[in-house]
């Protein structure tokens, strides 16, 4: 039998500007730019890219939040023929300088408001990052580098970095294939009509928001970009400017709620709900309002959904993640056999959506995906009718306001500091933001001072946002595995949230 012929894929801004030049591709703080527009724009930007010089195949930096100049690097860093590789925001100097060094990154493009942080982190990486801004004047008199008709499905389109429970991110290679298979599933779940307009509220850095403003592009439709997440502005959109389709995760769709009771637009289709399961009272609120929601499972790796629960099935399927889509397949393993229906295991996935593995990590790489199987470190079951009901968020994994907070990262930073012993991080739960992160320390460190010494080490939302003292050592297994669950449960029985 032959060989299957390899799938080209052409320049999606550059296709859509051919097909239909003066729809709009990207509407953003005043800002409205079809795919003629959009397409110029990113061939002068892919132009000044290439002209720096032995780019092709290497990773280029982007440190800028929500906005027009991260969209049109989004397509015109690949354009050039490097990965785009978006930093969080959020991230101290020494964290972006880890990920500068990891990727062995040259060039890091960066916005204005993020041009301290950025000069100061590529001076940390010590691998001669140069900083850049998105309208420098050097690329002005370029001749605009034009979209390619045919790109191989395997030649990779960016870098994102994620973290495992075990500590230091790793940047997933992420395929131009795995974006349109991707956008494949999507579609064939939620459909696609000529004026979606789909709101990306969330960081346009994670997988996420990436994924809104990429599909927008290969299906020719608008991406509307909010620079940050303000419940008041979103509900006002989803009221008033014709929002078909919004991703978020449940305790923004809750404030969302609160923030306004009104009815919203009839265009409104889909919301998509991420972070996990949703609480019954937000799905009954959801309801009344006539929001249809649509609970999802996905992952940077596998770049973004794996599985989608229907409306329809919200409430007779309560805290399912729905149904593998299209391109995946979704296999729970426990001792390396196949889990029986509703036995919890590891959530194994396959399909043309799983990543190429991890820059420059070889070792990582053939850990997470074997044999076309990534292994996600995710706990979940199969039911009877092969829903995915997923058991936990990658072990101890905190979800905070939107954010993944990694308790060994942070504890890491924790034994750091002089005087620290030992200590266990845990999410505690919390009505606005779902959880917050919690540290228990074993030492004579007081809990003030660690404070203070772990502001300049990690992003603000992973800050411990309660610390207490531990008497004796903290519980382990025989093997010496912390158990967080019991570290968490102690601290909830004695008072739940945070303080200070």
């Amino acid at each position: 039998m032959p060989e299957p012929l390899p799938v080209d894929i052409g320049d999606w801004v550059a296709l859509r500007a051919r097909t239909h030049p003066d729809h709009v591709a990207i509407e953003c703080g005043g800002e409205r730019l079809t795919y003629a527009t959009l397409d110029a724009r990113v061939g002068a930007m892919a132009a000044g890219l290439r002209a720096l010089g032995g780019i092709e195949g290497e990773p280029v930096a982007v440190l800028a939040g929500n906005g027009v100049p991260i969209a049109v690097l989004a397509h015109a860093v690949p354009r050039a023929g490097a990965l785009f590789m978006p930093l969080n925001t959020r991230l101290g100097a020494a964290e972006i300088a880890y990920q500068l060094a990891d990727s062995r990154a040259r060039f890091l493009v960066a916005t204005g408001e993020h041009a301290a942080v950025a000069r100061a982190a590529a001076a940390e990486a010590g691998t001669g990052v140069e900083v850049l801004a998105p309208g420098d004047a050097r690329w002005s008199a370029l001749e605009p580098l034009a979209g390619a008709t045919t790109i191989d499905a395997d030649v990779p389109h960016s870098v994102i970095y994620t973290s495992g429970t075990t500590g230091r991110p790793k940047g997933a290679v992420l395929t131009h294939g795995n974006f349109a298979w991707s956008a494949v599933a999507s579609a064939s779940n939620l459909g696609v009509e000529a004026d979606d307009r789909w709101l990306a509220c969330m960081p346009l850095f994670h997988v996420g928001g990436l994924s809104i403003l990429l599909r927008s592009a290969i299906y020719g439709t608008t991406a509307v970009i909010h620079d940050r997440f303000d419940e008041v502005r979103v509900a006002a959109a989803l009221r008033d400017d014709g929002i078909t389709l919004l991703s978020v995760v449940a305790t923004m769709l809750t404030r969302i709620f609160d923030a306004d009771a009104r009815p919203f637009g009839a265009s409104l289709r889909s919301v998509l709900l991420g972070g996990g399961p949703a609480p019954m009272p937000l799905l009954g609120a959801a309801a009344r309002r006539g929001v249809p929601v649509l609970q999802t499972y996905g992952l940077t790796e596998t770049a973004s959904q794996v599985a989608t629960l229907a409306p329809e099935d919200a409430l007779r399927k309560l805290g399912s993640a729905g149904l593998p889509l299209l391109t995946s397949t979704v296999r729970i393993e426990v001792d390396g056999r196949t889990a029986a229906p509703s036995e919890v295991g590891e959530i194994l996935v396959a399909g043309p959506t799983v990543c190429a593995g991890y820059l420059h990590r070889p070792d990582a790489t053939a850990e997470a995906i074997r044999d076309g199987w990534l292994h996600t470190g995710d706990l979940g079951s199969l039911d009877e009718e092969g829903y995915l009901v997923v058991a936990d968020r990658r072990d101890d994994l905190i979800v905070s306001g939107g954010e993944n907070v990694y308790p060994a990262e942070v504890e890491s930073a924790i034994l750091a500091v002089p005087g620290v012993e030992d200590c266990a991080v845990v999410g505690l739960p919390d009505e606005r933001w779902g959880h917050l992160v919690a540290a228990v320390v074993v030492g004579t460190v007081a809990p003030d001072a660690l404070a203070e010494r772990l502001r300049d080490a990690l992003a603000g939302y992973k800050q411990p946002r309660r610390i207490e003292a531990w008497d004796g050592p903290l519980p382990r297994t025989a093997s010496g595995k912390l158990q967080r669950h019991l570290v968490r449960a102690r601290l909830i029985e004695a008072g739940g949230g945070a303080r200070g």
